[in-house]
């Protein structure tokens, strides 16, 4: 299954971060069932008609759970991976999409009993790994999410590089490891340079050492297009005041008045904390 949201469309920062990590998904909750094994003629891939009744309804029951899933339907996903597991209590997939459940639902210890299932059955899902550290890290448990990354990180297939660098990078910005944090953030900017969490990662980096004219850099790709929202455009704000750019901290503040009135961040640029 892949779960591909339009990641793209929102820029939440960090508090909305985990939305777009989850959407950014890219097939780990309900991976393929196609596996190698070893036959009269040699090595050979297991397809559709070797697959067991048992697992061929797990599989099924997890397409169906993952549709649920996407749409939101949190509830009716758990009850179609339940039956899944009826089905297969070994089906990896499941149990990677079951800890997915649980961390919409604020769930934690249920979601890490699943996602430790399903790595010890198959350890070098990625996917899991990744989704699994990315909780770990909400939690505050820091380098045990920092070696999931690094489990997923090397596996040489991971289509998902870019996403798990920037939940690393993430996660070593809360962990005040700004450094490495900066490095993880430029080496999945570096695959997928049209991420604007990533951009936006960036710059909270680069502000936060004091290293503003990248901060800049980062900040104009986004307040200067679509993506802009309240949390950009404050930042980019605090950003040029440094600077001492005043005509470009008049245009992001109009456009933060005319765009966001009601935000958090015009309240604190009409009371001048620019510390906030």
């Amino acid at each position: 299954m892949n779960a591909h949201f339009n990641a793209t469309r929102q820029l939440a920062g960090l508090a909305g971060l985990l939305f777009v990590l989850l959407a950014m998904m890219s097939g780990g909750c309900a991976s393929s069932n196609t596996q190698s094994q070893t036959g009269a003629s040699g090595i050979d891939l297991t397809t559709e008609s070797d697959e067991p009744e048992a697992r061929k309804r797990a599989r099924i029951r997890t397409e169906l759970a993952a549709g649920y899933f996407e749409q939101g339907q949190t509830s009716v996903a758990l009850d179609e991976i339940k039956q899944a597991l009826l089905s297969d209590p070994n089906y990896a997939p499941a149990l990677s999409l079951r800890g997915l459940a649980y961390m919409r639902i604020s769930e934690p210890k249920l979601a890490e009993e699943s996602f430790r299932r399903a790595l010890q059955i198959n350890p070098r899902d990625a996917d899991v790994a990744h989704n699994f550290g990315w909780m770990l890290c909400q939690q505050g448990r820091n380098s045990e999410a920092i070696g999931l990354f690094a489990q997923a990180l090397s596996n040489p297939s991971y289509a998902g590089r870019s996403r798990t660098l920037l939940a690393q990078g993430v996660c070593r910005a809360k962990a005040g490891q700004l450094p490495e944090a900066e490095l993880d953030l430029t080496r999945s900017f570096e695959l997928d340079a049209g991420n604007p969490v990533t951009a936006f990662s960036l710059a909270q980096v680069m502000f936060r050492r004091d290293d503003l004219v990248k901060a800049q850099f980062y900040l104009r790709r986004l307040n200067n297009g679509e993506m802009a929202n309240a949390e950009t455009l404050w930042l980019g704000i605090k950003v040029e005041n440094k600077l001492g750019n005043r005509v470009a901290v008049q245009q992001l503040a109009d456009q933060l008045k005319r765009r966001f009135p009601k935000s958090k961040e015009f309240g604190f640029y009409e009371r001048g904390a620019l510390n906030e």
